[in-house]
């Protein structure tokens, strides 16, 4: 589907744009257009990958102008353009709502008015039941999509969401700052070993937003099914990998952290789609007709649970170990 298109990736030259890049570069798409705020980061891209197909667009989310100006003549979007840590976004919850949530309106406004075909905004587990303003931020992001996917004809700019747990090894993650410790000798600093949290490879994040492009609907939220462990034997993991005898040192909770992550509400278990390897929630499609709130219920609900990363499939230590172990930043780390 995407043979002599034109794709364009907010924040491209993060770890998920990385990762598109790899995936598409050797394909039939047309060009990719890479569109970010970091003029470093883009020009450290632009001449370790040197190819003929990228286009580098200066911008910012927040600028509609400069969105819309990247977005003429596109047909697919990846927006993945965000602010991600959950520390800094409860410390300076303004900025989460100016990047996650107005810059999100930018793009999709800026698709629609561009007649792109296609649009998918990541999301992440923490926009289910949040309780950080990362993940706050995040559920209003999936809320525009679908209000304005609303006022779309089918036949128009199809816009959908993909929602995903941690992504092993992305930057900022837990896995780099572990190995990190690791070889500075430092003793592993876990906030609760008992926490859980989902397990997906950036290689999984892509083929997610693949699914989405293929099969979404206006408004679909698409959720990959993804096994969990524990913290405490993500690190012991790592550290049987790396043959270290690092301590590990639990300091507590971080600011807005949860012991388990939910990728899915009982509400959206009641309605999904399963699709084998995947999850589609359609979008609501009720309108103000307050009846349907205040008269007609949903009876189904309570038959269903969350889906989290404390019911999903755990993995136990080798199961980790094999995980991490098909990591290229892994195999990577292991022989520098």
């Amino acid at each position: 589907m995407f043979s002599n298109g034109i794709l364009m990736i907010t924040g491209g030259t993060g770890s998920f744009g990385n990762a598109v890049l790899k995936r598409f570069l050797n394909t039939e798409v047309r060009e990719i257009r890479v569109f970010s705020r970091d003029e470093k980061k883009q020009e450290d891209m632009r001449l370790a990958l040197n190819h003929p197909k990228l286009r580098f667009y200066i911008g910012d989310v927040r600028d509609y102008d400069s969105v819309k100006q990247a977005m003429r003549g596109v047909d697919f979007v990846f927006h993945a353009a965000a602010l991600k840590q959950v520390p800094s976004c409860e410390f300076y919850p303004m900025e989460a709502v100016r990047t996650n949530v107005l810059g999100a309106e930018n793009v999709l406004n800026a698709a629609i008015e561009c007649d792109v075909q296609r649009l998918i905004v990541l999301s992440t587990d923490k926009a289910v039941y949040p309780i950080n303003a990362m993940g706050i931020s995040k559920a209003m992001m999936e809320k525009l999509m679908v209000a304005k996917s609303r006022m779309l004809d089918s036949g128009k700019t199809v816009l959908s969401a993909t929602r995903y747990g941690n992504v092993m090894a992305s930057r900022g993650s837990v896995i780099p700052l572990f190995v990190e410790q690791m070889k500075a000798g430092k003793p592993l600093t876990l906030t609760d070993p008992t926490m859980t949290r989902f397990l997906m490879s950036l290689e999984n994040s892509v083929d997610l937003v693949l699914h989405a492009f293929q099969h979404g609907n206006q408004g679909d939220i698409f959720v990959q099914k993804a096994p969990a462990s524990t913290v405490g034997d993500l690190a012991e993991a790592l550290r049987e990998i790396f043959g270290g005898q690092t301590k590990i040192k639990v300091i507590g909770t971080r600011h807005g952290e949860k012991l388990f992550e939910s990728l899915l509400s009982r509400e959206e278990m009641a309605r999904a789609e399963d699709m084998g390897q995947y999850f589609r929630v359609p979008a609501d499609a009720r309108d103000l007709n307050y009846n349907k709130y205040f008269v007609d219920g949903e009876t189904r609900v309570s038959a269903f649970d969350d889906y989290t990363s404390h019911n999903t499939t755990r993995l136990d230590v080798p199961g980790v170990i094999e995980m991490l172990n098909s990591l290229d930043y892994i195999k990577d780390k292991l022989d520098a």
